[in-house]
C-alpha cells in the first residue's frame, strides 16, 4: 500500500510511495447524524493488511478512469505563486500526469510536444526500473519506486485507538498511527514513514482509505539537507472519494509547511491539488497525438463537461 506518492508533479513522493502522507489543513466532511454500529471494532493489523489488499485489487479498475488534476502552489502570505493542470491516467501500466495548462493558459504548441516526449521518456523509465525490481523481488509501484507493505509499517511504527463514526453515511473506522524514530529501516522512504504521525479513515464497508492526515514530528534531512529537507510539523492531508460506485480515487491533496527534495520539490507555504472529472476510459497503447483510441468517455459523478482527451481527427 502505498500511501505517501498521492500527489501531482508539485508534490511528487509524497499520491502511491504513504496512497506516501498526512495535515493541520483539515479537510471538512458531512457528519451524518446516524450512530455508528456497536459490533466489536476489527484487530487493527488485520484491519490494514485488508486495506492493502483491497488498494492492490482496485487498481486494475483504476487504470480505466480518466480524471482531472488542479494543483497550485502558495506562499506563506497564502498568495498563489504556481498554478498546473493535469489529466492524470494510466499508460501501459504507468500512471500519468500529463501538463495540460500552466498559471491559468493552455501550452504552446512546442510545451504539448515537450511534454509528450517527457511522458515518453517517464514511462520507458518506469517500465525498465519495475523490471529491475521485479528481478530483485521487490514490491513497486506503477513507477517502480519500491513501496512499503503494511507489514514493514506495523515494524516502522504502531496503528492505535481505533474508533468508528459515520462519514457522510457510511460507516467509518478511524486509526492513529505514530512512527518509531528508532526502527530499523530499509530505505529512504521507511525512513520518512518512521517520522510521521497522523489518522487514517478507512470505509469500513469497501475496506478503502477516505482520508488520511499527517505531520512530520521531527526535522528530516538527507544528505546533510542538500538531497532532501523537510521541516519539522510539515503537515499533509489526502482524501479519497467513490466513483461510480466502483472505485475510490483521489479528491484532494494539501500540504503545509516546508520541504526540499534537489530541484523537485522546493516549497515553503501550502500545496493543494483537487481532482475532479472523473471518466472512465480504455486506450490502445498511448494517450499522445495521432494514436490515442477512446472506447468509452461517459462522464461519471455528474459531470457533463467535454473530455480531457479526445479521439485524433
Amino acid at each position: 500500500m502505498n500511501i505517501l506518492n498521492m500527489s501531482s508533479n508539485l508534490l511528487p513522493g509524497c499520491r502511491r510511495t504513504l496512497l506516501i502522507a498526512l495535515s493541520s489543513c483539515a479537510l471538512s466532511v458531512c457528519v451524518i447524524a446516524q450512530q455508528p454500529s456497536n459490533d466489536p471494532l476489527p484487530d487493527i493489523p488485520s484491519l490494514m493488511l485488508e486495506v492493502e489488499q483491497h488498494q492492490r485489487a482496485s487498481e486494475a479498475i483504476q487504470k480505466n478512469y480518466l480524471y482531472h488534476e488542479d494543483a497550485r502552489r502558495e506562499d506563506e502570505h497564502g498568495r498563489v505563486t504556481e498554478r498546473q493542470e493535469y489529466d492524470v491516467f494510466w499508460l501501459n501500466g504507468v500512471e500519468i500526469h500529463k501538463l495540460t495548462r500552466k498559471n491559468g493558459r493552455d501550452l504552446t504548441p512546442e510545451e504539448s510536444r515537450k511534454e509528450d516526449e517527457r511522458i515518453d521518456k517517464e514511462v520507458s523509465k518506469a517500465k525498465e526500473r519495475k523490471r529491475n525490481a521485479d528481478e530483485k523481488g521487490q514490491s513497486t509501484d506503477s513507477h517502480g519506486h519500491e513501496e512499503v507493505t503494511v507489514s514493514r509499517f506495523l515494524l516502522l511504527g504502531r496503528f492505535t485507538n481505533p474508533r468508528r463514526e459515520m462519514i457522510n453515511g457510511r460507516s467509518t473506522i478511524i486509526v492513529d498511527y505514530v512512527g518509531d524514530p528508532k526502527a530499523a529501516t530499509k530505505n529512504r522512504l521507511e525512513d520518512v514513514i518512521r517520522n510521521l504521525a497522523g489518522t487514517i479513515w478507512i470505509d469500513e464497508q469497501d475496506r478503502a482509505i477516505m482520508r488520511l492526515e499527517g505531520h512530520f514530528v521531527n526535522n528530516y534531512k538527507v544528505g546533510a539537507g542538500l538531497f532532501m529537507n523537510i521541516k519539522k510539523d510539515t503537515s499533509f492531508s489526502v482524501a479519497q472519494k467513490k466513483i461510480n460506485d466502483e472505485v475510490w480515487l483521489p479528491s484532494e491533496l494539501s500540504g503545509k509547511g516546508s520541504a526540499r527534495l534537489l530541484l523537485f520539490v522546493n516549497f515553503t507555504g501550502a500545496v493543494h491539488v483537487a481532482d475532479s472529472q472523473y471518466r472512465r476510459f480504455k486506450t490502445s497503447a498511448t494517450i499522445l497525438p495521432g494514436v490515442s483510441t477512446v472506447d468509452e468517455n461517459k462522464p461519471v459523478d455528474g459531470d457533463t463537461s467535454t473530455p480531457a482527451i479526445a479521439p485524433p481527427q
